[in-house]
């Protein structure tokens, strides 16, 4: 995490609190802020001006945004919501060193997420604030294990269906450029906290089929009761939901996991997507589990918003320890617990591009919370029902298998959150007499790329006079994800999301209502098809 220095631009004068420097509060501007204070993932390419995810700091309203399962351009009401902020920041770093506002403001965040999260009558659940869902993991893996005696064990899915650098945190490194590009966290930094051992487990078989759950809880309870068995603590990781929308392993197997052997299995909720539904969360912490949200995601905030919720009784345990001295290296003081004694053992500073990317979070999800229940089922349900249509008729298309979101009986619940929203789908080359061959992963992600831009200028001139509208189309889905192989050839799957910004604009004053946005989605896959039929 890069966080920048603004201190050294005013002077505060302690008796009046007024400043004596005029350069007071001259702080950056709120596309700079956006991008900074996280790692190299969130950086802009000086040519395309667009970061890891292919997106940019500021609204891009003309796209067709269905990238959600990894990021979101920013919406023109989340830029004015980060503006906003900017200005009262500005206006009060003149009169208190910028760590102070800092604390403040990140504690006015924390109290409206646990608001927004409908957690504010549950007394003893925790926040803790980090940059991304990999230092989540950091965390909450130098954590769990810290003063034991034999190294823990961390189980969790396969690195596939995770953050690109979740495993490398989880072993102990620190996530940098080089480990986003290859699974081993080549070029990662040792950081010398807690080694851990990471065991992960596969939920797709070689061909991008999901395993069977019970064999996929049969291999974690294996695990889990081995390493116990040899007197180490576990870490176990329950991820939902997944890049390509699996949950994983089955909430039924933790939770009886974790009630067999409480004083030696911790357990993390990877729920960075941030598909569930507030009653979900709600068990889930009462389960005794760890929750890692980020707001980037389905919420659609901008990259690099996260949040590591503890239920009571574990944030009374850590609350107990010190925390880990290697998280000094990626975390400030203000990000932890205000009755955490933090402040001696983490840097007192600011990280206010953190603080700005989780306004717009908060901007979103305080539109989503407001939308009736009702609503957002019938839309994910209609939405649903197009897009797996499309992809089944069209030969140019494979849907990827998804099973369903069932957490029973740890949930009997039935809210918006059992509903598909990650729709995994491999590309077809159109049949020949030889039959159907898949894309390839450079291929798919050639398709992915071109599908960002107006692609009028790259097709024939016949061709393009006659799709004139798909040709340029601009759209965004989730980056490709490796599944496996087909007919030798090793594939990935693009995926077209829904998200919270579409819900909550279905009703809003020039909202497309249910109808425009999937016939958005469905232009999107238009023009993938196209791209596919012409050659890419």
């Amino acid at each position: 995490m890069t966080v920048r220095d603004h201190s050294a631009t005013h002077t505060v004068s302690q008796s009046s609190k007024t400043c004596v420097n005029p350069a007071c509060g001259r702080l950056p501007t709120t596309e700079q802020l956006l991008v900074e204070g996280g790692d190299a993932r969130i950086a802009l390419d000086p040519l395309t001006g667009l970061n890891k995810y292919g997106c940019q700091p500021f609204p891009d309203p003309h796209l067709l945004a269905f990238g959600s399962s990894t990021a979101s351009v920013i919406s023109t009401a989340g830029f004015a919501a980060a503006n906003r902020l900017r200005q009262k920041l500005e206006l009060e770093t003149c009169a208190e060193p910028d760590e102070v506002v800092y604390a403040r403001e990140i504690q006015r965040i924390r109290s409206e997420l646990l608001q927004l999260c409908e957690l504010t009558d549950v007394s003893g659940v925790e926040v803790v604030f980090a940059t991304s869902g990999t230092e989540l993991h950091l965390i909450a893996g130098q954590y769990a294990g810290s003063g034991a005696a034999v190294s823990a064990l961390v189980v969790m899915v396969e690195a596939d269906e995770t953050g690109s650098g979740v495993a490398v945190a989880l072993a102990g490194r620190q996530f940098d450029a080089g480990s986003a590009e290859n699974g081993a966290g080549e070029g990662a930094t040792i950081i010398g906290g807690s080694a851990l051992e990471v065991v992960a487990v596969p939920i797709r078989l070689p061909d991008g089929a999901p395993r069977r759950l019970e064999d996929i809880d049969a291999e974690v309870e294996a695990l889990v009761t081995g390493a116990v068995a040899l007197g180490r603590r576990v870490l176990l990781i329950l991820v939902d939901q997944s890049k390509t929308g699996l949950i994983a392993p089955s909430p039924a197997c933790v939770s009886k996991l974790q009630l067999r052997l409480p004083d030696s299995v911790d357990v993390l909720v990877d729920a960075c997507q941030f598909r569930i539904a507030p009653p979900t969360l709600r068990v889930y912490l009462e389960q005794g589990f760890m929750v890692a949200l980020t707001g980037s995601k389905f919420v659609t905030g901008p990259s690099f918003s996260a949040a590591l919720l503890l239920p009571p009784v574990v944030a009374r345990r850590l609350g107990r320890r010190p925390v880990p001295p290697v998280l000094a290296s990626c975390s400030l003081s203000a990000n932890w617990p205000l009755n955490w004694d933090a402040d001696g053992q983490l840097p007192r500073a600011a990280n206010f591009g953190l603080l700005l990317r989780w306004e717009v979070a908060l901007e979103e999800l305080r539109k989503f919370r407001s939308v009736p229940q009702v609503a957002i089922e019938n839309f994910l349900q209609d939405f649903a029902q197009a897009i797996r249509s499309r992809l089944m008729s069209d030969p140019l298309f494979e849907p990827l298998p998804v099973l369903p979101l069932d957490r029973r009986p740890v949930i009997e619940v039935e809210g918006w959150d059992r509903i598909q929203t990650i729709f995994p789908f491999l590309l077809y080359r159109p049949a020949t007499h030889a039959g159907r061959t898949p894309l390839s992963r450079e291929e798919t992600a050639r398709v992915y790329r071109q599908l960002q831009v107006d692609s009028t200028d790259n097709f024939a001139s016949a061709l393009a006079e006659s799709n004139g509208e798909r040709c340029g189309v601009r759209c965004q889905f989730g980056q490709p994800v490796a599944c496996g192989t087909r007919d030798g050839v090793a594939v990935s799957a693009l995926r077209i999301c829904a998200n919270a910004r579409q819900i909550s604009e279905l009703t809003a004053e020039g909202g497309k209502g249910v109808a425009g946005v999937i016939n958005d989605a469905l232009r999107a896959l238009d023009k993938t098809a196209l791209l596919i039929a012409s050659g890419y």
